[in-house]
């Protein structure tokens, strides 16, 4: 009834984890995009759907797209090689799929930053289409901050877990490459949406209740507005 669809590169890291949390699927598809560690071989353990891709980068969203037209299920559930399913939301999806009153559904996200689960600052509940049917809704074709699209949807109550970044350089690395995918030169945003970014993470969405984490987060994503306003093409 469902296929899992995880997105690989260079993912050793959680893999297993995640594998293990999508054994209730009926099948488990693995879409890699060239991987030069382990990423393979724990795959090719828990799934006998690993496609490995060496294509022109088109962007997240295509990506993902051609990810899911290899299921052969009617319903699938997208996740990142850093996401795990918790138990309670697998009980949810099955139930939700079984007696479906809506073509997708979004899930909640607790996100973990530099080993903190992070409850504010807008970086939670965090809510994405994940689980959707594969015939009737689609990912758009957007570079980066990609999206599925589809009128009729429902909300999960339980959430995934999502391992974001677990060091500050790892934080800045990825900031830095998405800013330069999503970049629109801007100088009066470049003075000014920073600082407002700061202030509606930190102050507005409560981003300090999450302690000396909070502060960083808020700060590193000040930062990667700046860069996403001054780069130019």
């Amino acid at each position: 009834m469902i296929s899992a669809v995880i997105l690989t590169k260079n993912s050793q890291k959680y893999l297993k984890e995640v594998l293990e949390s999508v054994a209730f699927c009926d099948e488990v598809i693995i879409y890699d995009s060239g991987s030069e560690d382990d990423t393979i071989e724990i795959a090719k353990s828990y799934s006998n759907t690993v496609i490995q891709v060496d294509t022109n980068w088109q962007g997240f969203g295509k990506h993902k797209q051609k990810a899911v037209d290899l299921a052969s299920n009617e319903w699938v559930f997208v996740l990142d090689s850093d996401e795990v399913v918790t138990k309670e939301l697998q009980q949810e999806i099955l139930l939700s799929i079984q007696n479906a009153q809506f073509d997708a559904y979004k899930v909640p996200r607790l996100n973990n930053f530099f080993g903190k689960w992070i409850k504010h600052g807008g970086l939670y509940p965090d809510y994405s289409i994940r689980l959707f049917k594969k015939d009737i809704c689609f990912f758009n074709d957007r570079v980066v901050h990609e999206a599925v699209e589809c009128n009729n949807t429902g909300v999960l109550r339980s959430h995934f877990l999502h391992y974001a970044y677990d060091t500050v350089d790892e934080f800045i690395a990825k900031q830095n490459k998405y800013s330069s995918l999503f970049h629109k030169s801007n100088k009066l945003k470049a003075v000014f949406s920073p600082f407002w970014t700061f202030f509606r993470m930190y102050i507005l969405k409560m981003g300090f209740l999450d302690g000396w984490e909070g502060f960083v987060i808020a700060r590193l994503y000040s930062q990667y507005t700046f860069w996403k306003y001054i780069k130019k093409d």
